[in-house]
Parts: C-alpha cells; structure tokens; sequence
C-alpha cells in the first residue's frame, strides 16, 4: 500500500514556502516611482497652463503693470480692486452681464426642455431630430456670430428682408441699444439650446417606466405626471446643465466681438469683453489681472453655493 500524500497541515514549513513571496518595500517603491514619471509629463503641462498663468495674475494684480511700458512694476497693494468695486463703469457692465446671463440661460433653459420633452414622446425619428437639433452646438462660436451678422444686418439682412415682405418695418438689430443685447441673447440661444436638451433628453430617456405604467393605471392625468413624476426626477440634471451654460454665458467674448463690439455705445459691453479693452486696447495688465481674479472668485463663490443647493435637494 502506498504512502499517504503528506498534507498541508502535517508540514506547515512546506505551506509557507509553497505562498508566494511578498511584494518587498523596494518593489513598492519602484512601483510608486514609475506611476510618478508616467504622470509627471501631464502634471507638468497642467502647471504651465492652469496653474501658473493664475498666480502670475495674482500676482500682477496688486501691481501697475504695463505691457507697454518698460522698467519693473510697482506694487500697488489693492489699489486696482478697490478702483473696480468703486467704479460705476464697472457696475454698468456687471449689470449688462446679469441680465444677459439670466436671460439667455432661463430662455435656453425653457426652450431645451421643451423640446427634449416633445422629442421624448415620440418612437419614430428620434435620433434624426436630436441630430438635427445638436447643429447649431457644433458650429465654432465666431462661426455663428459671422453667420447672424448677416442675417441680422439692417439692409441686406434675411431678417428685415422677411419682415419687409410681410409688411412690417425693418428693426436695426445690431446698431439699436433696445434691440443689440436682445440680439446678443437670441444668437446664444439659438447656438447653446441643444446643449440644455441634450441633458435634459438624457435625464428624461432614464425615468423608470414603471412609475408612467402606474400612473397610467391610477388614470393620472398627463401634467399630474409631468409635475409628480417627470420633472422631479430630471430636475437634478437640468440645474447641472443651467450651471454650466451659467458659467459660460457670465465669461462670454466671442459673440459680443463679432456682432457688436460692445456697442452700440457700451449697451453690449460684458465684464469679459471689458476686461479685454482694458488689457488689449488700454495695456492696464494689472488692472485687468485684478478683473480676471475677481471673476473667477465670483464664479468659485456662486458655484459652491450652487452645489449646496444642489447637495440639499439630493439630501431631501
């Protein structure tokens, strides 16, 4: 009869040098090492071009700097801040872009619901209409702002031409105060609404069924449904989208160059648009840089309140 097969529990030296060895403190640190040169290039890049642009403004912000005068700066403490929040100028242009901010997100807001709302309902043609919809968010900025020009020029303009063939009077779009910063907020809306329904197409195509299926048997009528059921479960990602198109309609350049260089006057004239002339046209660095950093902490400032409110209502 043959010998038993010795088992683990009779030599536990065998089981000990059967396991394989662990991983020493060299092989760790050689690991770290490598995960350290792999992400150093992308962290390097990362610091030149976020990081160290910001506190070279920081910086320039509390000194006259000039691009165009030569000699060292001089320390200005916060001369250029408080020249900004005292300045009734610059409480014009924060006015201008309050109500552009406002009115082109709340607009865009509406009308990109509405629309991924009625592109939700349908089965048939659904991807042919999203696609259609998402045209104008693809197109580049100056693009679109070169496109509306024309079409809003008060002679040769598409515009006017269709309302002169309808019998009403041709508007100056571009040249009239009333009418420029409208301009400015209908361009935007028409170029940034697919991004607004985009979200909200997204937030809309994963409610639960079921919970429609349930209502459809309790013969809920269809706003009942809208109100208890559609609109508190897509109402988180719709304020995601608004944050968004917040944040890049308080920083907007583009268009306001294209069509109207501020103008007529200052009627157009953004914070963002302001902080250019200051720097490219009057060479204030310093009093510029002070802009840009105000901006941003006023964006950081809202944002984090925003969040709180979005982290409550998730809370509720």
């Amino acid at each position: 009869m043959s010998d038993p097969v010795p088992s683990v529990i009779d030599h536990p030296g065998r089981a000990a040098s059967a396991a394989p060895p662990a991983p020493g403190r060299s092989s760790r640190l050689s690991d770290r090492l490598l995960a350290v040169a792999f992400t150093s290039p992308a962290l390097l890049l990362l610091l030149a071009m976020s990081v160290f642009p910001l506190l070279w403004a920081l910086y320039l912000s509390f000194t006259d700097y000039s691009a165009t005068r030569g000699g060292p700066a001089a320390f200005v403490g916060l001369e250029n801040y408080t020249a900004i929040l005292t300045s009734a100028q610059v409480r014009l242009r924060a006015l201008t872009t309050l109500i552009y901010v406002v009115g082109a997100v709340a607009l865009q807001t509406v009308l990109g619901f509405s629309i991924a709302y009625l592109i939700s309902r349908r089965t048939h043609g659904r991807g042919l209409l999203t696609t259609l919809f998402l045209v104008p968010m693809m197109l580049s900025p100056v693009v679109v702002g070169l496109f509306w020009r024309f079409m809003l020029d008060a002679q040769f303009g598409v515009i006017n031409s269709m309302l002169g063939s309808l019998g009403l009077g041709q508007v100056e779009w571009l040249t009239r105060q009333r009418t420029a910063l409208i301009s400015l907020i209908v361009v935007d809306t028409w170029q940034w609404t697919p991004f607004i329904m985009l979200i909200a197409l997204a937030g809309l195509t994963a409610v639960p069924k079921y919970l429609y299926e349930a209502a459809s048997i309790d013969r809920a009528s269809e706003w009942f449904r809208f109100r208890t059921i559609t609109l508190p479960l897509v109402w988180p990602l719709l304020l995601i989208a608004v944050l968004f198109r917040a944040i890049e309609a308080f920083r907007l350049f583009d268009l306001v160059y294209i069509l109207t260089s501020g103008g007529p006057g200052v009627s157009t004239e953004t914070l963002s648009f302001h902080v250019y002339k200051v720097a490219f046209l009057g060479f204030n660095t310093g009093t510029a840089s002070a802009y840009g950093i105000l901006m941003v902490v006023i964006v950081i400032v809202l944002t984090q309140l925003y969040l709180r409110y979005l982290n409550k209502l998730k809370e509720d």
